[in-house]
């Protein structure tokens, strides 16, 4: 990257500072110094601050004021019948109410139950089982005679029943009570409900509205006091006398290059300086010059050159 080798001003303004201002031998080198790093006299601006103060414009006043009286129109209520009293008959109040009478007591009886009987079908013996002789002719017989091909075979005969239906006892006779219950009518009477009596009735008292002026506020006088008028004033003051300072150290010019310089030239434009026509170029001109110094002066930062104080107040990277 291209390198800018200039001190712009603040060669100029070092150098002028030299010529009027008496230096010290021991004001002729940087105290402490450190190598690979570079220094130099700086300016730094008077500064000043806003005062604001009240000033008198008009001294306050006495003076007395005659308040005369005031009246208002008062609405009262006047009684012109006073309350009474008188009693009143509240005639007793009946109703009508029914009610169950008994006639008859409740009463009992025993009641007979028959038996009960059901039908049950049910299967007898008559003839248990047995057996028989039974005459058969043999199958595969060789004798073209019959009768030489008859057996005789034992066979079991079944037994024999039949089916007999009866009427048997279900459920034996039996007695039960039953209860007649008592018998009721409905009787209907006048009975009192509240008994009679009397109650006292307040009669109000009666009134009527008046309406008349009295005084509300009775002539008297005040004091009347006008307070002192004052102005807010703003004045610039002198806080701080500007002048040399110490030594500063600044951005040696082999690190002067124009991205450097792009980066200032880009932090005072972001923060309403202007560096000219030609805007963001690298290149450390006259109107970038200018508006670093006004930015330095305004800031109250060391004034001439780049010093290290400036770069970090506008975020400069360098290194």
């Amino acid at each position: 990257m291209k390198k800018i080798f200039s001190l712009f001003a603040t060669s100029l303004i070092v150098a002028a500072a030299y010529a009027q201002a008496p230096q010290a031998d021991n004001d002729l080198y940087p105290p402490n110094a450190e190598p690979g790093k570079c220094y130099a006299k700086c300016l730094k601006p008077d500064v000043f601050e806003t005062v604001t103060e009240k000033v008198m414009i008009e001294p306050d006043k006495k003076a007395y004021r005659i308040i005369p009286t005031t009246y208002k129109t008062v609405t009262e209520q006047v009684m012109v019948k006073a309350e009474t009293k008188r009693l009143e008959i509240i005639p007793a109040v009946y109703e009508t109410q029914t009610e169950q009478v008994k006639v008859k007591d409740e009463t009992k009886r025993l009641i007979n139950i028959s038996a009960t009987y059901k039908t049950v079908t049910e299967q007898m013996l008559t003839k248990p089982e047995g057996q028989k002789w039974v005459k058969k002719h043999q199958t595969g017989c060789l004798s073209e005679n019959p009768d030489d091909c008859i057996i005789m075979c034992l066979e079991k005969t079944p037994a024999e029943y039949k089916t007999v239906t009866k009427q048997v006892l279900d459920k034996p006779a039996s007695t039960r009570e039953e209860v007649i219950p008592a018998e009721y009518k409905t009787v209907t009477k006048t009975v009192v409900k509240t008994p009679a009596s009397t109650k006292e009735i307040v009669i109000p008292a009666e009134y009527k509205t008046v309406t008349k002026q009295v005084v509300d506020v009775a002539a008297h006088t005040v004091d009347v006091n006008t307070a002192a008028e004052y102005q807010t004033v703003s004045k610039r003051v002198l806080k701080t006398k500007g002048g040399y300072s110490e030594w500063k150290e600044i951005v040696c010019d082999n690190k002067v290059n124009t991205d450097v310089v792009s980066q200032i030239q880009s932090a005072l434009k972001k923060k309403g300086y202007d560096i000219g026509p030609k805007g963001v170029d690298g290149v450390l001109g006259t109107d970038t010059k200018a508006a670093l110094v006004k930015y330095q002066k305004d800031n109250s930062l060391p004034v001439g050159n780049l010093n290290i104080e400036t770069m970090k107040s506008l975020g400069v990277k360098f290194d």
